[in-house]
């Protein structure tokens, strides 16, 4: 058995401060383990002995016969660090503080469960908790928790395939009965709580060994470690759930790449690096949860459609779009082969539309089903039917499982209609391991999900460096000096000089071959356009007027060889509490209003970077947007490949913002840089500097 195994699968449960008062909170865990039927031994401990629930208890931890693999403690906060105490000193395995009243209740609480954790480490016993409800393991009826889900006579307790764990309690319970309404196979529920040593990805992660568990659902708070969600999403399918989605850390970020590499779009790319799902709520976890029930994966793109309804096929084309998942083009044979079988006002191709003569023409949707299942063009089905009832229902439930025969491809079903129209037929389905869902969009996007977690695995990438690291900026570096810096890492940077006379400035124009940009070069100053600080395509006849207006902002002005109108692009290095993230999107001085970019941790290979503009309208713009002409793209991603090698030596949190990099027919121009030092980051309004 794994260390933290106990909280699903221990064979003795001690329950410190249990009680047989009725409503107490220590009841509770010795009511459901009898109730439902746990066959290992239960120890209550409680300072008055006696008898509890018929069962045998025991002053202290210290009188209990054996060593117990999982101890529940439930005594006030006060109490709490002798009965951690005990429980090392007894062996214990695993601890669960079920108590409130530490980090979450302020500074004195926060050193007390601090306490705790030293205790428990000094004797090599884990601690869950504080301030949580507890686990459940469906297969050894292990229930070592207090919720009041199972309290109701609804609720059942399961062996099932998915492992649901949760930072919240409450939540993670809630969300553990809404997958019982749903048939859901919920074998394993964990909550963590406080996290004092035990975390949730932690739990995930020796779940995730278990061969029995098909899929995890994740509810989080803060995501600690990239490397353990990797590792867990390599060997199951896994979404997560995580709370926290908020703008309000972009307005301390001095640069565009600052603001618009929020935590929370970080959050998403290394979610979506470690290869896991991230899902926007309670209701999305749980179709995730049915998709990954399935035990099915889904390599290809190609969707058939096979529908009761038109309405629902078209719902369910638009979605295949967004979802990125694509309607499969039917064989020929496959076609001819269907309209044999479906009425003329029907429809043979894809979506293939049976229409409600289903109900009244036995075997027709059975064979249909069977025709597209044979279709090699095919890689999943979605089946659509709406307000049938009782035995129509089942009958097509059995098509769908009858499908399964003739080949085994991911199916799911969009049953749009009250579940009480047919109630047998959602166990069927689930019996069959065939997700429902009430709309066409969710079935669509379950099959999303199943797609998403069934691609191969990211690996970290790994290759030659394209130039050596470059020494760290000192704080407060201008543009000139950022930028000779980068173009003595050979990346493209345009002729310039300081000019701090007027003088200069005319040689400068002449030097550069007579069109100019002109920039102010003012300490602190990191958007130039915004205040007036940037002057483009300046001759020798424009040079005096231009270098007297930018004089006025308090600075010198930089000659810089103007380079002709092309695709702006954005470029940003960034650091976060997960590592370097690199930022590539649509750049200008809209950039941050415009907000179209997409973000990767570092380090990342040339295909990565490829489908960072895959991601972004650049691919259009690189390719040449309404008759404009195509734009060297390739130059671009051999620009930020050596500019990620260039700076991989900087400051972890430091930020470094190349807007715009100027992208032409036949080459890249990083046309302005910005470096900030970490830790002189000051709060501003992202759009309005």
């Amino acid at each position: 058995m794994t260390a933290l195994a106990p909280l699903w699968s221990a064979e003795s449960i001690a329950i410190i401060g249990a009680t047989e008062r009725a409503g107490a909170m220590g009841r509770l865990p010795l009511d459901y383990l009898q109730r439902f039927g746990y066959q290992g031994k239960i120890y209550p401990v409680n300072p008055k002995g006696g008898t509890i629930l018929g069962l045998d208890a025991f002053s202290s931890m210290a009188e209990v016969p054996e060593r117990v693999e999982l101890a529940l403690i439930m005594v006030p906060a006060a109490s709490v660090a002798q009965a951690v105490t005990d429980c090392a000193n007894a062996g214990v395995g695993v601890a669960v503080v079920m108590s409130s009243g530490f980090a979450e209740a302020g500074d004195a609480g926060a050193l007390a469960q601090a306490d705790l954790v030293m205790i428990a480490k000094a004797s090599g016993m884990r601690l869950v908790g504080p301030n949580c409800i507890g686990s459940v393991g469906g297969k050894k009826k292990v229930l070592a928790t207090f919720s009041p889900v199972f309290g109701s006579d609804s609720t059942r307790v399961e062996a099932g395939s998915l492992a649901l764990i949760s930072q919240s309690g409450a939540l993670g319970y809630g969300t553990y009965s809404l997958a019982q309404e749903r048939g859901l196979p919920v074998g394993i529920a964990v909550t963590t709580g406080n996290e004092a040593d035990v975390t949730a990805l932690e739990v995930a992660a020796e779940i995730s060994y278990d061969d029995s568990v098909s899929g995890v659902l994740l509810y989080l708070e803060g995501l600690e470690s990239i490397d353990a969600l990797r590792g867990i999403a390599s060997r199951k399918p896994t979404a997560i759930l995580k709370a926290g989605r908020s703008t309000a850390g972009a307005a301390a970020a001095a640069s565009h790449t600052g603001a618009l590499a929020s935590e929370d779009r970080v959050v998403d790319a290394a979610i979506k690096a470690a290869g896991a799902i991230r899902v926007n709520d309670v209701e999305h976890l749980l179709d995730a949860g049915a998709a990954f029930a399935s035990e099915r994966t889904l390599a290809g793109k190609r969707v058939a459609i096979v529908t009761t309804s038109g309405g629902s096929g078209i719902l369910a084309v638009d979605a295949l779009e967004a979802e990125g998942l694509e309607l499969a083009s039917l064989d020929p044979k496959t076609i001819a082969a269907l309209e044999e079988v479906i009425p003329a006002y029907g429809n043979a191709t894809n979506p293939v539309d049976v229409t409600a003569a289903v109900m009244s023409e036995p075997g027709l949707f059975e064979k249909c089903l069977a025709l597209v299942a044979a279709d090699p063009h095919v890689d999943a089905i979605i089946a659509c039917f709406c307000v049938l009832t009782g035995n129509d229902v089942e009958k097509i439930a059995h098509a769908l499982v009858e499908t399964r025969n003739v080949r085994d491809l991911p199916i799911v079903v969009a049953r749009t209609g009250a579940a009480a129209l047919a109630p047998q037929g959602a166990m069927l389905l689930n019996a069959a391991q065939i997700p429902a869902f009430p709309t066409p969009e969710r079935a669509v996007r379950a099959l999303s999900i199943l797609h998403a977690v069934s691609q191969p695995k990211r690996t970290i990438a790994v290759r030659p460096p394209l130039c050596a690291p470059l020494a760290t900026p000192t704080v407060g570096a201008n543009e000139i000096e950022l930028k000779s810096a980068l173009a003595s890492a050979g990346l493209p940077i345009p002729e310039s000089l300081l000019a701090t006379t007027l003088d200069e400035a005319l040689a400068g124009v002449a030097r550069v071959g007579g069109r100019a940009v002109f920039k102010a070069v003012v300490p602190g100053l990191l958007h130039k356009s915004d205040a007036g600080g940037v002057l483009l395509d300046i001759g020798a006849d424009a040079a005096e007027d231009a270098f007297h207006q930018l004089k006025k902002l308090g600075g010198d002005v930089l000659v810089e060889r103007f380079v002709p109108k092309g695709v702006e692009a954005l470029v940003g290095i960034t650091g976060s509490t997960l590592g370097r993230v690199l930022t590539v999107g649509v750049g200008g001085v809209l950039t941050e209003i415009i907000s179209d970019v997409t973000l990767a941790l570092l380090p990342v290979s040339g295909d990565e970077v490829n489908a960072m503009i895959d991601q972004t309208r650049l691919a259009k713009l690189f390719a040449g947007a309404r008759g404009a002409p195509a734009v060297d793209r390739e130059a671009f991603v051999n620009l930020v490949l050596r500019l990620t090698d260039a700076t991989r030596d900087w400051p972890a949190m430091s930020e470094l913002d190349l807007n715009p990099v100027t992208v032409l027919s036949d080459g890249a121009w990083i046309l302005d840089a910005a470096y900030v030092a970490p830790g002189t980051q000051e709060e501003h309004s992202p759009v309005e500097q």
